[in-house]
């Protein structure tokens, strides 16, 4: 296998931390209730939320008018009242302020002294660039599956990937801390690493991060990979 000339990221959960930043956020703005089961229903919402644009039940929309959607049905199921609009959507831009995981800088900045480290993610390409900018992530581009006009794990985002740096599918490696998002990865040819990130979901649900066997590499960090991959 040739060595990866790009590496591609997941970035909700891998690069960042989701739940921590959004459970701190929540617990400023909505002191009332529980901020960590509060993030959790909010991200639950995610993958049906965007099943119904994949099956032509709702049109096209970027993560962050999902995460709107997705936020007025948990303000109601949580009993949330009394928030006005401009506080609905400061608090929705919540997702651009993640904070990186403590390894994730110094693995980036190793890993760009030799790769092109590009975003390969979900989330639309304003939240991606905010991100950046507030967490100070070291991207060479960023690519988001707005430009493909599909989600992953849908193939064209992959495929769509490696014809953006003109390389071989086989030459792209996927970087995530989800084995699905991994898998659909290698069904198109592309390399694939896991981050274990047991605390994604927050300390009282920690993840099962053990090795499948089945991608290119499994770290327990950013730090490791770069070491790995000799960066």
């Amino acid at each position: 296998m040739k060595p990866p000339r790009v590496l591609v990221f997941d970035v909700f959960g891998t690069v960042v931390d989701w739940y921590g930043s959004i459970a701190r956020e929540v617990a400023t703005a909505i002191p009332s209730v529980d901020a960590g089961a509060f993030a959790l229903a909010w991200r639950e919402g995610y993958r049906p939320a965007m099943q119904r644009v994949m099956s032509g039940e709702l049109p096209w929309m970027t993560i962050d008018e999902l995460h709107l959607l997705i936020l007025r049905d948990v303000l109601a199921r949580f009993g949330v009242g009394g928030l006005t609009e401009d506080e609905i959507v400061e608090l929705n831009r919540a997702w651009h302020r993640l904070a990186p995981w403590d390894d994730t800088l110094e693995g980036m900045r190793r890993l760009k002294q030799r790769y092109m480290l590009c975003s390969l993610s979900n989330g639309n390409i304003g939240l991606l660039a905010d991100m950046a900018k507030h967490a100070g992530l070291p991207w060479d581009c960023i690519l988001s599956a707005e430009i493909f006009g599909k989600y992953k794990p849908h193939p064209d985002v992959y495929y769509g990937a490696a014809r953006v740096f003109a390389v071989a599918p086989e030459e792209v490696l996927m970087v995530a801390a989800h084995q699905d998002d991994l898998a659909a990865a290698r069904a198109c040819g592309l390399q694939t690493a896991y981050v274990e990130r047991p605390l994604e979901f927050g300390p009282e649900r920690e993840k099962d991060v053990r090795d499948n066997g089945l991608n290119t590499w499994h770290v327990r960090d950013f730090i490791r990979l770069a070491e790995v991959l000799d960066a």
